[in-house]
């Protein structure tokens, strides 16, 4: 019996010993891309509250020190509005300030000019893409113009007024290389 307790002992800390780094806090996930381009025109002006707390909420789950984040302001035409690297949590809230400090003004968003833009960076491997839009009319000339495509593989949710979109950018290029190297073209 005074073996049992030792061996019970002996579980718990090889438990403990052996799964203690799968749980641990140095298992963190690679450093990622993220694109947010959100609608510049007039019509983020009803839902910007709402809009901008939901985007901060969404990265403060998802930021993680050396991740990378632009941030597109669409208007009449797309311009970035914060560029960087995740290194503190000063560089948390600039990122968050250029979200609060967006103002909607014009008819027009220039989505594909963003998504253009945004496709054509480089990345360093995962990539995440959300895009705002408040404007119908805006996304409707995205979805019927020339930078269709690059809407091919997302992902809609629906709020009242406005709608977030996660953009798989370039992922047919990368089905493509992943395809040929298992088949070994």
């Amino acid at each position: 019996m005074k073996n049992r307790g030792f061996y019970q002992f002996l579980l718990v800390l090889i438990v403990f010993c052996c799964l203690s780094p799968v749980y641990g806090a140095d298992n963190q996930r690679p450093s990622i891309d993220i694109n947010l381009i959100i609608d510049g025109s007039r019509a983020l002006t009803d839902v910007k509250e709402e809009v901008s707390s939901w985007v901060i909420k969404r990265l403060d789950q998802l930021l993680v020190e050396g991740d990378r984040i632009t941030v597109w302001s669409t208007g009449t035409s797309a311009k970035v509005i914060y560029t960087g690297k995740i290194n503190s949590n000063a560089d948390k809230d600039a990122v968050k300030k250029s979200i609060r400090d967006i103002s909607g003004s014009g008819t027009i968003a220039d989505f594909s000019g963003a998504l253009r833009d945004a496709a054509s960076r480089p990345s360093s491997g995962l990539c995440y893409t959300l895009l705002i839009s408040a404007s119908q009319q805006a996304l409707s000339s995205l979805l019927s113009g020339s930078q269709a495509g690059l809407m091919r593989y997302s992902r809609v949710e629906e709020f009242s007024g406005w709608r977030a979109i996660v953009v798989g950018l370039n992922l047919d290029t990368k089905v493509k290389r992943a395809a040929a190297g298992f088949y070994g073209s």
